[in-house]
């Protein structure tokens, strides 16, 4: 799924018009980046939570000429997902068959 899809998606939902549901998604995603950017937590409670972790400075080589690279440390975002959503994408009775997979019902004699 893209950001067009979840635009798209969040419009066709709450019933909005494809730009205020784009300035929705865009507002949540700059609140996300402002917190990680903060060093806050963030914590969706049954999907997940983001929160940034250090990474040491480092001796790296350019894949191209071999040479030694100092990498310098920095923060990476970091995101886990909660116990739930792990539990609904590994549960198989959640998925639902495409229209064209459906089984033909066929009447009982």
């Amino acid at each position: 799924m893209t950001k067009a899809d979840l635009i798209e998606e969040v419009s066709r939902v709450v019933e909005m018009t494809r730009k205020e549901s784009e300035v929705i998604v865009e507002a949540i995603f700059d609140s996300v980046v402002r917190s990680l950017r903060s060093g806050d937590k963030i914590e969706i409670r049954g999907f997940g939570s983001f929160r940034t972790r250090q990474r040491q400075p480092r001796i790296g080589r350019n894949p191209k000429t071999g040479a030694r690279v100092e990498v310098p440390a920095k923060k990476i975002p970091y995101f886990k997902p909660s116990k739930e959503l792990k539990d609904v994408v590994n549960d198989s009775s959640h998925t639902t068959p495409a229209p064209a997979e459906a089984p033909e019902q066929t009447p009982n004699p």
